[in-house]
């Protein structure tokens, strides 16, 4: 173990509590170790889960009796409990912010996810803007992507690796531009991510059309046609050997959309207005990625630009901007929060590439464990038909390695052993590990 150094944990604590205390205590410890821990059931919608808060109870027993947390070092967000902090859009941000604060060499940092994940495709209409945003839904639809935790996985200091465990569906990405050390990605995924995406949005607009229609009762046959734009996501129901059922922890857009609408009152948001929406609804409070895409327009409507330099997409994005401007009292006070987080690149503001994001790739301390990989869903199963007893299969398989094993398990060992378990219960989701080669055999959590 490392030499003791005087560290002040009371600021973290603080945190937890919602005080605001300065740093006026310290105590000797040899390392920090902080946690945070996000549950949504979504209780009531149309999406609703029963495994997510049992997940994180389960999670932070372990995290407590397994690796020696105090549970005062422990935040917990779930959206069943009123009296808890609710896990919003926001709230998540600041609890990651807050976990990664201060942080220094020698510290353990773990965040656990178990919820919904979502992806959204490429709005502006650019030719280099291929790729699709992996996100995670928070309890209020205001979404958190995969450029939101690479930035902040770049603010860890070195040595200061940050776990990150997400029981939610296409969540291989989450960490963008990880490298996968653990897992192959699917065809479907890597040409996605390399090459065009108009066969990929165009399935998108489809599936977004299709979902509508069949929530109003509308059945919409697409022929020979249906198996090319069927989405995992589309596929609600999901099979294993276990006894009860499970269901996907995937959000088609249709549903995302149709609760985004009942959550915040807005209206007519289309797959091609998504970002404008999230930042018409959230502001201050939107992701970063959001509020730079949101940038980006201003600056294009303010240098002029012809519309049709946009696409057919990208104009949907655009137009809807500009009627939110015409509409607002002060339209420079609308826009400023996105104004206040310029991007340094257009190609900031893309869902794909983006180099500014890669360049502390050889040094990340960011380690993923994923439910599965981008393109594949988690399951949310519930084997005795009793909520109580409800669980994600990626955090069971987790629980269930941890109690079978005496002593640590290095992040390759724990997801190959998660991989196995999970095959043989039937389940059809491939749990996969992103990190740097150097945390490849490092401990899981810790020691």
């Amino acid at each position: 173990m490392r030499e003791k150094k005087e560290r002040s944990r009371k600021n973290w604590i603080a945190k937890l509590s919602g005080k605001n205390t300065e740093k006026t205590e310290t105590e000797t410890i040899a390392m920090v170790k902080k946690a945070v821990l996000v549950g949504c059931n979504y209780p009531g919608t149309k999406a609703e889960l029963h495994g997510c808060i049992n997940d994180v109870k389960r999670m932070q027993r372990s995290l407590i009796e397994r690796f020696g947390f105090a549970e005062e070092d422990i935040r917990v967000l779930i959206d069943t409990d009123p009296r808890s902090e609710q896990p919003t859009g926001i709230n998540v941000r600041r609890a990651l912010s807050d976990l990664v604060e201060g942080s220094e060499e020698g510290d353990v940092l773990f965040f656990h996810y178990s919820g919904h994940g979502v992806q959204i495709p490429a709005e502006s209409g650019e030719a280099d803007d291929t790729g699709y945003d992996e996100c995670i839904v928070p309890c209020d639809m205001n979404l958190i992507t995969d450029d939101d935790f690479r930035e902040i996985v770049n603010e860890l200091p070195r040595g200061c690796p940050l776990t990150i465990v997400s029981d939610s569906c296409h969540s291989g990405g989450l960490i963008s531009h990880a490298k996968q050390q653990v897992g192959v990605l699917a065809s479907k995924q890597s040409s996605h991510e390399s090459g065009s995406n108009s066969d990929g949005l165009k399935g998108l607009i489809i599936d977004g059309v299709h979902g509508a229609l069949e929530s109003r009762g509308i059945h919409l046959p697409f022929g020979h046609h249906q198996s090319q734009h069927e989405r995992p996501s589309d596929r609600r129901e999901v099979h294993y050997s276990g006894g009860g059922h499970a269901k996907s922890r995937a959000l088609p857009l249709s549903t995302f959309l149709e609760m985004f609408e009942q959550k915040t009152g807005r209206h007519n948001v289309t797959v091609g207005n998504i970002r404008p929406s999230l930042f018409d609804a959230f502001g201050e409070d939107a992701s970063p990625k959001v509020k730079k895409f949101v940038s980006l327009i201003v600056s294009r409507l303010q240098s002029g630009e012809s519309e049709s330099f946009w696409g057919t997409v990208g104009a949907l994005a655009q137009d809807f901007l500009k009627t939110k401007l015409d509409e607002a009292h002060d339209s420079s006070q609308y826009v400023q929060p996105a104004l206040d987080t310029p991007a340094t690149s257009h190609q900031a503001a893309y869902a794909g590439s983006n180099p500014e994001l890669r360049k502390k790739r050889s040094a990340d301390m960011g380690i993923l464990v994923s439910g599965c990989q981008s393109d594949e869903t988690s399951a949310d199963a519930n084997p005795t038909g009793n909520p109580k007893e409800a669980y994600g299969a990626l955090s069971n398989a987790v629980q269930t390695i941890l109690a079978q094993t005496d002593g640590p398990l290095t992040n390759r060992d724990l997801v190959l052993s998660v991989r196995k378990h999970l095959a043989q219960q039937g389940f059809k989701q491939h749990p996969c590990l992103f990190c740097s080669d150097e945390n490849v055999e490092t401990i899981f959590i810790c020691e």
